[in-house]
């Protein structure tokens, strides 16, 4: 059936920049009151329903696949926190889930009691988007402190429960986001707000008990280009505001037995241009001579790929900073986590993540070693400071998720969990791979493939890529993928110039005036591919979300011949429009990341690969183009109008759909059923677009 696709009316809008001007005609769209832009949304989402109406039975088959290899009823791995053990659990037909605790401690054979904490479903009740924020109990687990957000804006209002009675406070902080720490008195926490760009820019500290109007301001960031964060060392003797700008750290810190202190946070080392770094805290180091108390600093100061130095308490900044582990050119140093009897190093090398450990004096030194070549993991945010055990989760594309306990004194890990797949699952069926790609200056770029065993090629493949912010896309398991893969579409993720896979100079060299790398990596993998004979440009389909969203915008235009379909969700856009005006929410702090147009050479090069700026009269691929009515990270407005544009050059008659989620924002739903009909709604998308309909 032949259906009319919307027509956006055209309300020209110029703008003047550097002496150039260019005429937006859907600059009205960002106006959210204007009734005719919630008109032409809905208007979008009915011609999306309709031409997708004929994959309906196709997106019904997918669900249920998926949702059959979720155990719906389930319990995570519990952590101890002093004498209680936290664990969530869900239950079959229920979509969110139960944050609960168990007391340890009790004799053997007695029935321990749950409490449950937070009952998700209860909450959501009522809300079309509900997600849980900040979880953090208190040091004395007498209290907990949680956030909610109700609208998908990544807006969070904390509130305080007593544990031992179930009673919720009174007393709640709105405007809210990521972060919290509580002192070490279980009395008093402290927490981040934001601004009118929601900005994380101000920490505040509460009282129980008290007005939370009457909270005490402990830091206002005035840099528009620095985000605030509260967190704490590991082993719970410093609160920390961590303050971040894209090439730029400083951390400030308060004693977490003394949060009555007078003054303000002490300032570790003040903040610096291309300083970057994060301090953790240790009693001692046993070949140091003096003082036991020391920081530990992973830094970037004359180090590219980071290296790990050594602080005094009285005397912090970097002239006193003593090397541990020096700068080393092919391994990438993110991170330490201290325990009390050992020091743990997680570290990339090869494009793979790895975990070293030795005593905390660096003493004894050893590497976990994992059971397959190419293989991701990620560590827990919670770790037992006074225990020998690292949490982490292993993964790879055809191992499900792992739960392990790495015993750092017997050199053993122990599987806690791996998670079930009840409709069946056989690892054998499916091959991965590492394959290298060469970018056309020369820079080999990995590519992690998988795909079932026995399927013919060259056949259908999904590529996946994002490449911003250091950001790596690992390869890692992902149950929904076998719905692809059992239909015998080959998955392969573009570990591209941006993200950080091959250290930090894989991310330098994907931002700013080199941002063009990402872009023409990607091709270069997309072609490999073909080259090899795993796929054919009629057979290759591409997908990227956020950041990733603004690759594929950007490769669809440069090469449209390339592609057979595109799904582009929640893609960043209109870059130099949105990087132009401060007052969108994150503008101003990517200016590290993409540059400021208000520079001349910034703005020419923007324009360069800007997917709204370079749309041309020519046949593009089928387009999915995803937003979210609240999003706060990439306004709705961006899909809204490359859709648009699009639809009144391109020149061939493929789709082009955009679907807009009223209810949610960045990450889509929040119900882990509602989720997974998203995901159904790409697949079917991008099968249709391969004809494969089964």
């Amino acid at each position: 059936m032949t259906f009319t696709a919307p027509l956006a009316s055209k309300h020209p809008h110029p703008i003047t920049q550097h002496g150039e001007t260019r005429t937006e005609d859907y600059f009205w769209m960002r106006y959210r009151e204007d009734p005719s832009v919630l008109a032409y949304l809905n208007e979008e989402n009915g011609y999306c329903e309709a031409m997708t109406a004929h994959t309906q039975a196709l997106q019904e088959r997918l669900y249920q696949e998926m949702r059959g290899r979720i155990k719906e009823t389930d319990v995570s791995v519990p952590e101890q926190r002093g004498n209680y053990a936290y664990y969530a659990h869900t239950q079959e037909g229920l979509q969110y889930r139960f944050c609960c605790r168990k007391k340890l401690g009790e004799e053997v054979g007695k029935e321990v009691a749950e409490e449950i904490l937070l009952d998700q479903n209860a909450m959501a009740a009522g809300h079309s988007y509900f997600r849980v924020g900040v979880f953090a109990p208190s040091l004395d687990n007498r209290w907990l402190a949680y956030s909610t957000d109700v609208n998908g804006d990544e807006v969070y209002t904390i509130a305080i429960q007593d544990m031992q009675t179930g009673e919720v406070l009174s007393e709640q902080m709105p405007n809210t986001t990521y972060g919290l720490a509580w002192a070490n008195d279980s009395r008093s926490f402290f927490y981040t707000v934001l601004d009118a760009a929601k900005r994380p820019y101000q920490v505040f500290r509460h009282v129980l008990g008290t007005d939370p109007a009457q909270d005490q301001l402990m830091h206002h960031e005035a840099d528009e280009l620095f985000s605030v964060y509260v967190d704490k060392t590991a082993n719970d003797a410093y609160i920390l505001i961590n303050l971040h700008a894209f090439g730029s750290t400083e951390v400030r810190l308060l004693p977490a037995d003394a949060p009555e202190v007078e003054g303000e946070f002490a300032v570790f080392h003040p903040r610096e241009k291309d300083l970057e770094y994060e301090i953790e805290h240790i009693g001692h180091v046993k070949h140091v001579k003096h003082d036991d108390e020391k920081f530990l600093v992973v830094t970037n100061w004359q180090a590219v790929n980071f290296r790990l130095m050594m602080s005094p308490v009285n005397a912090m900044t970097k002239e006193h900073w003593r090397e541990l582990v020096p700068h080393r050119a092919d391994v990438f140093l993110q991170k330490v986590i201290p325990f009390r009897d050992a020091l743990v190093r997680l570290e990339r090398e090869g494009g793979l993540r790895r975990i070293r450990y030795s005593k905390p004096d660096l003493s004894e030194g050893h590497e976990v070693e994992f059971p397959e070549p190419t293989f991701t993991w990620s560590t827990h945010n919670h770790q037992n400071y006074a225990s020998n055990t690292l949490r982490f989760t292993y993964t790879s594309l055809v191992t499900p998720n792992s739960v392990v306990g790495f015993d750092l004194a017997a050199h053993a890990w122990q599987l806690r969990k791996q998670d079930e797949i009840p409709s069946g699952y056989d690892a054998a069926q499916y091959q991965s791979e590492r394959i290298w790609a060469t970018a056309p200056d020369g820079v080999q770029v990995p590519i992690s493939l998988v795909y079932r065993k026995g399927c013919a090629q060259p056949g259908p493949l999904l590529l996946y890529g994002y490449g911003s912010y250091g950001s790596p896309v690992d390869p890692a398991f992902n149950a929904n993928r076998l719905s692809l893969l059992d239909r015998g579409v080959a998955f392969a993720i573009a570990h591209i110039r941006g993200g950080n896979e091959m250290g930090r100079q894989w991310y330098d060299d994907g931002k700013l005036m080199h941002k063009r790398n990402t872009f023409t990596d990607f091709i270069a993998c997309a072609e490999h591919l073909i080259a090899l004979g795993i796929t054919a440009a009629p057979q290759l389909a591409i997908q990227g979300k956020s950041a990733g969203g603004l690759l594929v915008g950007a490769v669809m235009t440069m090469r449209p011949d390339l592609f057979c379909s595109v799904i582009a969700d929640v893609p960043f856009v209109d870059v130099i429009s949105t990087m132009s005006d401060a007052s969108i929410p994150l503008t101003a702090q990517e200016w590290e990341q993409w540059g400021n147009p208000a520079n001349k050479a910034f703005y020419a090069y923007m324009k360069s690969y800007s997917p709204y700026d370079n749309v041309r009269e020519v046949n593009y691929p089928a387009l999915l183009l995803k937003a979210g009515w609240v999003d706060p990270r990439v306004q709705y407005w961006e899909p809204a109008k490359f859709a648009a544009k699009l639809r009144e050059m391109k020149t061939d008659t493929n789709p082009l759909l955009l679907k807009t989620n009223m209810n949610a924002g960045h990450f889509g739903s929040s119900g882990r059923f509602d989720f997974l009909k998203e995901i159904a709604f790409d697949f079917a998308f991008v099968l249709d677009g391969f004809d494969v309909g089964a």
